[in-house]
C-alpha cells in the first residue's frame, strides 16, 4: 500500500545509498529519546486497538463503539436536551470568551484581467469578535423581533445566506423560540429554491444583500406566501421590482424591535427535545431537493458523538468556518465548537488562503490571519490543495524536489509505523503547513470519499491527523469518524458513540454480511441521531427509514460498506452506482471514478455505462495546465476548446486513463473505452454537481446525451 503512494525521485544510486545510511543513523540516534519522551507509544497501542465490536454474534448484528457498547450516548451536558439549553449552558460557562469572528473589509477593488474579465479583489483587516454573551443577547433580541413580525412557535422560517456570524445568530434565535429553520444552499438553482420555499410555506426569509439581488430577485414572484425579507448585512438599495406586500427589513432593525418588545409571556414557546429544529434541504444527486426534518435531540446526539472523537477539544481551539452552513457537516462542526468554548472565525472559499481568488496579491488570506487549530474540508478542496502543492514541487529545482520527495517518502514510512518526524516537519514541511496557517491540529474531512493519496499527502505535509467522517443529512451528519491516531487510509472509522451500524445483505450487488474475510452489505445507521424523515414526503420516508422492535429508528443509507477486524468501516460501493453491462458484468461507476480522479490530468470525471452496451464511457474535465502540456508534447496546436474537442487528444488522455486503471487493478470491462473532454468545469452553479461537489448523474447524463449517443454510436469499434 505505502510503496504505491511513494513519490518518484531521480537520484544517483550511490548518493541514494549514502542518504539512506544517514537516515538510518539519524533514526537510531533519535529513536531512544523519542521512545522515552513522546506519547506516541500510547498512540501506536491505540491505533492497534479494537475500536468497535458487534453487540451480538449473529451475522448482521449492530456494531457499536467500544466506548458505548452498553448504552448509546445522546446528551452532551446533563439536562441540556434542547439546543437553546446547550447554548445557555455554554454562555454561562464561557461568558466573556470570544465566540464568533469576522474580518473587516478595508478595501474592495476591481482587477481587470488580460482577457478583459473583471475580478473583484478585497483587502481584509483583522478579525473582530463577538463574545458568547454578545451573541446570546443578539439572538434573544432577533428571536423576539421575529415574534413582533408575527412568527409563531413551531412554524417555518427560511435562511438563504452565505456562511457568516449572522447565520449562526439567526439559527440560535430560532432554536430559542422554537421556530423551525429551513435551510437552503446559497448555490441551489432557482427552481430548487422555489420548491423549498413553497413546500415549507415560509412567510419570512433571512438572506444577504447580494443573494437578494442575484438569486431571490428573480424568484420572489413565484413564492406567493412571502411577506418579509430580512437582510443580515444592512439596508439594500431599494428596488421597485418587488411584488406588493413584501417588506424588506434589516437584521439590526428586527433586533431593535425585539429589544423593545414586551416578552413577559415568552416561557411557553420553549422547544422540547422531539421538536423540529431544522428542515435541511439536501441537494440530492437525483431530482428535486428533499427537506430532512432534524429534531433538537437528533442534532444534540450527533454533536455528542462527533465531539468525542476530537481529543482535548476546548477553549484553546480556533475553528475556521467557510463551508456552507446549510450543509450538515458545517452546521454540526460549528455547534460542536460553540458548545465547547472554541472560537469560530468566518471565511469563504474565495478568501480562505493567501492564494485564494478574491484576496489581493500580497495581502493575507483568512487562514494566515486566524491561524485555526481545527478545520473541516470537503475532498474537492483537499484535492485542490494537493494538486497545487504537487505542481509547486514539480516547478522546484531538482535538488529541492529530490529533498522534498526523500523527506516525503521517509515520513510516510515513519507514519505507517506510528512514529513522528519532528525534524522533517520543521525543516521541510513547515512551508506547506503554513498554507493553512501553521497551527492546524486536526483536519476533518467529510461529504464525499477522500482518496488514499490525498489523505496521505495531508497527513504528511500538514503534519496533523486527517479524520475522515461518514454521515448523512438524514443521520444529522453523524455516523463514523476515524480516530486521530489511525493513519490507515481509505476507511471512515468506527461508529460514533451516539449510534450503531449494521450491514444488511444486498443480493443484487452480491454483498452479504456473512462474506469472508469481512462482512459486507448496505450500511444501516441506528440511534438518536437518525432524523424524523423527509418533510411532506411520507413515501420516501417509509422507503429510507425503518423502526425495529425496540422502537429504534434506522436509516437505510444506500451505501455499501465492510467492517474490518478492528470495527472500522470502509465504504466500498453505492447502490445507485451499480450498472449491469450487456454481458452481465456489474460495474460500479464510483469505483471507476475513484481510481482515475487523482490523476494530475483529471480535474473531475464521471463514468457512464448502459445496460444495452458492453463497455464503459466517461466525461472528463481535464486539468488545463496538464492537458495543454500534453497537447504541446504531442505537437497539437489549437485553442482550449479545440484541444478538448480533438479526437486525437481524447485518445491520448484515454491512454493515460487506461494506464492508471491498470495500476489501480480495475477489471478490463471497467476501464472507459471512450471519453468526452469537457472544456468547462462542473460547479454547483452549472447544476451538474451538488454543493459538496458530488456528481449529479441524471443531470450529467442529460447534459452529455449527444456525446453518449456518439460514443455508443454505429462507428464503435
Amino acid at each position: 500500500q505505502a510503496a504505491k503512494m511513494k513519490l518518484k525521485h531521480n537520484i544517483n544510486p550511490v548518493l541514494l545509498q549514502f542518504i539512506n545510511f544517514i537516515i538510518l543513523v539519524y533514526s537510531l540516534i533519535t529513536y531512544i529519546p523519542w521512545y522515552i519522551f513522546s506519547g506516541s507509544r500510547q498512540a501506536i497501542a491505540k491505533a492497534k486497538q479494537v475500536k468497535a465490536k458487534p453487540v451480538n454474534n449473529k451475522p448482521g448484528g449492530a456494531y457499536r463503539s467500544v466506548n458505548s457498547l452498553h448504552c448509546l450516548a445522546s446528551v452532551l451536558y446533563p439536562g441540556c436536551d434542547t439546543l437553546d439549553k446547550v447554548f445557555k449552558y455554554a454562555k454561562t460557562k464561557f461568558k466573556d470568551k470570544n465566540l464568533l469572528g469576522t474580518r473587516e473589509i478595508l478595501k474592495e477593488e476591481d482587477e481587470i484581467q488580460p482577457s478583459g474579465k473583471v475580478f473583484k479583489k478585497v483587502i481584509l483587516g483583522k478579525y473582530t469578535w463577538l463574545s458568547y454573551e454578545d451573541v446570546y443577547v443578539k439572538a434573544v433580541n432577533f428571536g423576539n423581533g421575529l415574534a413582533v413580525l408575527g412568527q409563531q412557535p413551531k412554524t417555518n422560517i427560511a435562511i438563504f445566506c452565505e456562511t457568516r456570524a449572522e447565520w449562526m445568530i439567526a439559527a440560535q434565535a430560532c432554536f430559542m423560540c422554537n421556530y423551525q429553520l429551513v435551510t437552503l444552499y446559497a448555490t441551489l438553482g432557482g427552481p430548487a429554491i422555489v420548491h423549498g420555499l413553497n413546500e415549507t410555506e415560509v412567510t419570512t426569509i433571512i438572506t444577504s444583500k447580494e443573494l437578494m439581488q442575484t438569486k431571490l430577485k428573480e424568484i420572489v414572484s413565484q413564492v406567493p406566501l412571502l411577506r418579509h425579507i430580512i437582510t443580515v448585512d444592512g439596508k439594500p438599495t431599494t428596488w421597485s421590482e418587488f411584488p406588493k406586500g413584501v417588506i424588506v427589513h434589516t437584521m439590526a432593525s428586527v433586533q431593535a424591535m425585539g429589544a423593545k418588545a414586551d416578552t413577559g409571556n415568552k416561557q411557553q414557546s420553549r422547544p422540547v427535545p422531539s421538536d423540529i429544529a431544522v428542515i435541511m434541504y439536501t441537494s440530492g444527486s437525483t431530482g428535486v431537493p428533499k427537506g430532512v426534518m432534524i429534531s433538537h435531540c437528533n442534532i444534540i446526539a450527533g454533536i455528542t458523538g462527533m465531539a468525542e472523537r476530537i481529543p482535548n477539544l476546548g477553549e484553546k481551539d480556533v475553528y475556521i468556518g467557510y463551508l456552507p452552513l446549510a450543509h450538515v457537516l458545517e452546521l454540526s462542526a460549528e455547534l460542536v465548537c460553540l458548545s465547547h468554548g472554541c472560537r469560530i472565525g468566518y471565511s469563504s472559499p474565495q478568501t480562505l488562503a493567501d492564494q485564494s481568488s478574491k484576496i489581493k496579491k500580497g495581502s493575507k488570506g483568512d487562514v494566515t490571519t486566524l491561524k485555526p487549530t481545527l478545520m473541516a474540508a470537503v475532498p474537492e478542496i483537499m484535492d485542490r490543495i494537493y494538486k497545487n502543492v504537487m505542481n509547486k514541487v514539480n516547478e522546484m529545482t531538482s535538488f529541492q524536489r529530490n529533498l522534498f520527495i526523500l523527506a516525503y517518502n521517509y515520513k510516510m514510512e515513519q507514519i505507517s509505523k506510528g512514529y513522528t518526524t519532528p525534524l522533517c516537519d520543521s525543516l521541510i514541511f513547515r512551508k506547506v503547513r503554513m498554507l493553512l496557517g501553521g497551527k492546524i491540529r486536526v483536519l476533518l474531512c467529510g461529504g464525499a470519499p477522500l482518496s488514499a493519496a490525498t489523505q496521505r499527502f495531508m497527513n504528511i505535509c500538514f503534519c496533523c491527523p486527517v479524520g475522515q467522517g461518514y454521515g448523512l443529512t438524514e443521520s444529522a451528519g453523524a455516523g463514523t469518524i476515524t480516530e486521530v491516531w489511525d493513519y490507515t487510509t481509505g476507511r471512515v472509522g468506527a461508529p460514533l458513540v451516539c449510534c450503531e451500524i449494521k450491514l444488511m445483505n444486498w443480493e443484487e450487488g452480491g454483498y452479504y454480511n456473512t462474506d469472508k474475510p469481512y462482512p459486507r452489505g448496505e450500511i444501516l445507521i441506528g440511534g438518536q441521531n437518525v432524523t424524523v424523515g423527509y418533510y411532506k414526503n411520507e413515501v420516501r420516508t417509509k422507503k429510507d427509514f425503518s423502526v425495529d422492535e425496540n422502537g429504534q429508528r434506522w436509516l437505510h443509507t444506500g451505501d455499501i460498506g465492510e467492517f474490518h477486524q478492528d470495527g472500522c468501516l470502509k465504504i466500498i460501493d453505492r447502490k445507485k452506482d451499480l450498472v449491469k453491462l450487456q454481458a452481465g458484468e456489474y460495474v460500479s461507476l464510483g469505483k471507476v471514478e475513484a481510481a482515475l480522479k487523482n490523476l494530475p490530468l483529471v480535474d473531475n470525471i464521471c463514468a457512464y455505462a448502459s445496460s444495452f452496451h458492453s463497455y464503459v464511457i466517461g466525461f472528463v474535465v481535464p486539468n488545463q495546465k496538464e492537458l495543454a502540456e500534453l497537447a504541446q508534447k504531442k505537437g497539437f496546436k489549437g485553442t482550449w476548446e479545440e484541444i478538448c474537442n480533438s479526437p486525437e487528444m481524447e485518445k491520448e488522455v484515454l491512454k493515460v486513463l487506461a494506464e492508471a486503471a491498470m495500476a489501480a487493478n480495475l477489471e478490463k470491462f471497467e476501464i472507459p473505452v471512450k471519453i468526452r473532454l469537457s472544456p468547462d468545469p462542473w460547479t454547483p452553479e452549472t447544476g451538474l454537481v451538488t454543493d459538496a461537489f458530488k456528481l449529479k448523474r441524471k443531470e450529467l447524463t442529460a447534459y452529455y446525451q449527444m456525446d453518449i449517443d456518439r460514443m455508443y454510436g454505429k462507428n464503435v469499434k
